[in-house]
């Protein structure tokens, strides 16, 4: 048998193969669309990923970075948003879905998002995802106290050809859930749904569409829902008024009590209001003479963590109004601003890690960040949802799936000339 001739009939066998081995791991979601494949069958999280001996340095470092992250991205968002706008930011939402994203960087790409995130004498990327995921697996979570954090990627079917060792980072440190689709509405339906199942309904949705040229979105959601340690009673409820940014006073319902908790940092003073258990609600009300858009800037370096940390809090009485509020926006131009110019770039992107493409043929093209929060008697229920979505800028990785008739020829190489040719409608 010629030797051209066996070549180009093994490979059509090890398509063949290839073809039944992978349908036959596809499995259906619960809850997503039938076209819909979960491919974590297949990536299977290392049960020792979290269990690293810490460095207090280390932590530290962390605990450091994510909060001059948090305010400068809250810093950011409010400057640039209408200043009657109410602004809600969750960093770790962002933090957590742009790391997923930074595990598939490479080179200049890699350390623009890393700075970004964790300063330039920051943490390396392997330690970024040690602490941060021990954070979020740490983070306390009972009936009274609820958090919750889940985070999914998902591939649009024979777009790229993604890395096993990017899914598998992922799965080990953030617990990723990773399903395959083909970008539809039907797609649209099922990330909806995942954002609003994993937010507890407080983020309805976080697409509107999913654009023709998108390939992959990572995404994170977070939801939070605590009981006061002290629910407030009807006496402790009534009528008040609420002065807004344009002067206008509003008639809003006030919850007072009395909290051990006083802070005063030299330009606001506030209080420290515990929920049920693990979380505490803290705020913040800028002297007269400061202005909110002052004092936020100021926050960073104004000594409130140390204030919070103090063992001895003096008595405060303490109002809050009942409250709810929505917030939607894109981060490109804040994280732009914090030093991510590379990820956005069609021309120097570098994604290569994430999967098998050159250096600029895969870059970030919308960072979507949505938040909501509710604030009662009861307590406060909150939610979160962060989406990377991923563009290509160079030739999509082709796909051919023989799942239904097709013709096929047997070629001689040299000459291109089928020897056989023939069609399958029917498998037997």
């Amino acid at each position: 048998m010629n030797k051209s001739f066996r070549r180009a009939v093994c490979a059509m066998l090890s398509a063949a193969m290839l073809i039944g081995v992978c349908a036959c791991g596809e499995k259906t979601t619960n809850g997503l669309s039938g076209h819909t494949t979960d491919l974590m069958a297949n990536v299977k999280p290392s049960a020792n990923a979290l269990s690293f001996k810490k460095e207090s340095g280390l932590e530290q470092t962390f605990e450091v970075e994510y909060r001059r992250f948090a305010f400068r991205l809250f810093s950011l968002c409010t400057k640039r948003d209408s200043s009657k706008e109410n602004t809600l930011v969750s960093p770790l939402s962002v933090m957590t879905a742009l790391a997923m994203t930074a595990n598939g960087a490479q080179d200049n790409t890699l350390t623009e998002m890393l700075d970004a995130m964790n300063g330039k004498k920051g943490l390396d990327l392997s330690q970024l995802n040690q602490y941060l995921g021990a954070y979020i697996s740490r983070l306390p979570s009972e009936k009274k106290a609820r958090f919750a954090s889940a985070n999914s990627i998902w591939v649009k079917n024979g777009a790229i050809d993604v890395r096993k060792e990017f899914l598998q980072t992922n799965a080990d440190y953030y617990g990723a859930d990773v399903f395959q689709s083909k970008f539809d509405e039907k797609t649209l339906g099922d990330i909806n749904q995942w954002v609003s199942d994993n937010t507890d309904k407080m983020i309805p949705k976080i697409l509107d569409e999913i654009s023709d040229s998108a390939v992959l979105y990572l995404i994170n959601a977070l939801s939070f829902d605590a009981e006061w340690k002290r629910i407030y009673s009807e006496d402790d409820v009534w009528d008040g008024e609420f002065t807004d940014i344009d002067g206008e006073i509003q008639t809003v319902t006030m919850m007072g009590s009395t909290e051990n908790g006083y802070l005063h940092d030299g330009k606001a003073k506030g209080f420290i209001k515990p929920y049920a258990a693990g979380y505490s609600f803290v705020a913040m009300l800028p002297d007269e003479g400061v202005s909110l858009d002052e004092y936020i800037e100021k926050m960073p370096s104004s000594g409130l963590f140390e204030q919070i940390r103090k063992a001895d809090r003096e008595p405060v009485m303490a109002r809050i109004p009942k409250f709810n509020a929505k917030y939607s926006t894109e981060l490109n131009d804040v994280l732009k601003a914090m030093g991510m110019n590379d990820p956005f770039d069609p021309d120097n992107a570098d994604f290569s890690g994430m999967a098998a493409v050159n250096k600029g043929e895969l870059y970030i093209n919308r960072v979507i960040h949505k938040t909501a929060i509710q604030v009662d008697e009861r307590g406060t229920k909150a939610g979160a949802a962060t989406a990377i979505e991923m563009k290509t800028n160079g030739a999509l990785l082709n796909a051919v799936i023989l799942d239904r008739p097709f013709v096929y020829m047997i070629i001689d190489d040299q000459s291109c000339l089928p020897i056989f040719i023939g069609q399958v409608n029917h498998i037997e």
